[in-house]
């Protein structure tokens, strides 16, 4: 049975995030998605390039393919995190699921370093299974926080643990990028530090957090709970009207946030004219690390308009801006021009993500107390919204030829959720809050 308040328990959990981020910030983000572009694309005789890539007997672009791999593998989560989440309540090995899942995403980046692309089929299977373990760690990780802390004390833990994650994965990104820039190592050594640094440091969170959750094991099967919450959440949610037409705005756009967010560096990568060495495109991860330091303070910027507007305005005004950045990216060929869009993005970015969490936290019935349930139909919301999304871009790409045809598709997400933000009342977010 843990005992809450255990200041080395809480420190040794919140330090999970520092081992675990760099899978999102070096795999999904800033190195893998431009060395999987790089190596996809190849020379015909007649001097130009190629990106089709031949994939169980079809032939698909290489980023289209990306993209649906992706898509699956957010799907796959989306179906089995409520089902882990009920394993999590239910099983009193709660540290060895986190464990095994753990293992599995790092492991899996780690055998990114023998990546083929003349053997996709073996080759994209790891780039599934790291997503399946980074998310699937991340359900049995955030089931020990109402075990380890009283309630007072879950916003300063979970931000204690975001900032490590935050700190961790930019110093291992620095670490890679001179690794690639200053020694000339090739990228694909990046990938086991990756391994590395995940499963060596998550060993200070296991060395002290306890496989058992209860003192005796529940008698009812919980394996179906997580589904069953889920159905009783949209219930709910229904009888709100603020808060289901929320959810079907933040359902719409999230689509495309998210979207970008994975698809944004091989979109640079392939649609950008970085010159015909390519060496700017290293340019292009120190862009992703800038745009971490500046999604902060559009973090900040965005909390500061929402206390002078109201939450609902100021997702108006975010949602408004990602269609003009969207309709900007239509355009650009050049790395300078890449470089605005990118800091636009990182303001937008920020804002965007925290206050999206922000308001539908105060739209929540101020009677319920079953918050865990609540937002875990979010987190499957923004996932379903994820799979829509990345599928809809490779899609569009592939039946176009062009990543830039796969933008409108963006403009559309962002355009249909500006109307659904709009319908939701702005005074009720603003009377929740107090």
């Amino acid at each position: 049975m843990l005992k809450k308040g255990n200041q080395s328990v809480i420190n040794a959990w919140a330090f999970y995030d520092w081992a675990n981020s760099v899978y999102p910030l070096v795999i999904t983000t800033a190195i893998f998605p431009m060395y999987y572009e790089a190596v996809t694309t190849t020379s015909l005789p007649s001097g130009e390039t190629t990106d089709l890539v031949t994939f169980f007997g079809g032939t698909f672009r290489n980023t289209e393919l990306y993209s649906y791999v992706a898509s699956l593998s957010f799907l796959v989560v989306s179906i089995i995190s409520p089902i882990l989440s009920g394993i999590a309540d239910y099983a009193d090995r709660k540290k060895s699921f986190l464990q095994f899942f753990c293992y599995l995403g790092a492991l899996s980046c780690a055998t990114l370093f023998f990546f083929d692309p003349n053997r996709l089929e073996l080759s994209m299977v790891p780039v599934f299974t790291a997503s399946i373990g980074f998310w699937g760690s991340l359900v049995f990780y955030n089931a020990y926080l109402p075990e380890i802390a009283p309630p007072a004390r879950h916003d300063a833990i979970s931000a204690k643990g975001y900032a490590l994650g935050y700190i961790g994965s930019s110093l291992l990104l620095i670490a890679n990028l001179v690794m690639i820039m200053v020694f000339d190592i090739e990228a694909r050594y990046a990938f086991l530090t990756v391994a590395i640094w995940w499963i060596g440091f998550s060993q200070v969170t296991y060395s002290k957090l306890p496989n058992a959750v209860y003192k005796e094991k529940p008698k009812a099967n919980k394996l179906l709970k997580g589904w069953k919450e889920l159905q009783k959440v949209w219930k709910q949610a229904k009888e709100l009207k603020p808060l289901k037409r929320y959810l079907y705005a933040f359902f719409v756009y999230s689509m495309g946030v998210q979207t970008v967010m994975l698809m944004a560096t091989l979109f640079a990568a392939k649609e950008i004219d970085w010159g015909a060495d390519g060496a700017a495109k290293t340019g292009l991860i120190v862009s992703v690390l800038i745009i971490q330091f500046i999604a902060i303070g559009g973090a900040y910027l965005f909390s500061y308009l929402s206390s002078k507007w109201g939450n609902i305005k100021a997702l108006i005004l975010a949602n408004s801006i990602w269609i003009c950045i969207c309709v900007a990216a239509y355009f650009i060929q050049q790395p300078y021009e890449f470089y605005i869009i990118a800091g636009i993005v990182g303001l937008v970015m920020g804002g965007i993500q925290s206050l999206s969490r922000s308001t539908y936290s105060k739209l929540l019935p101020s009677s319920t107390k079953d918050h865990a349930s609540f937002f875990s139909f979010y987190d499957v919301l923004e996932k379903m919204g994820i799979v829509i999304g990345t599928f809809s871009y490779g899609f569009i790409e592939g039946i176009t030829g062009s990543m830039r045809n796969s933008i409108f598709a963006l403009i559309a997400f962002f355009i249909i959720g500006l109307i659904l933000i709009i319908r939701v009342p702005n005074k009720k977010v603003i009377r929740a809050v107090s």
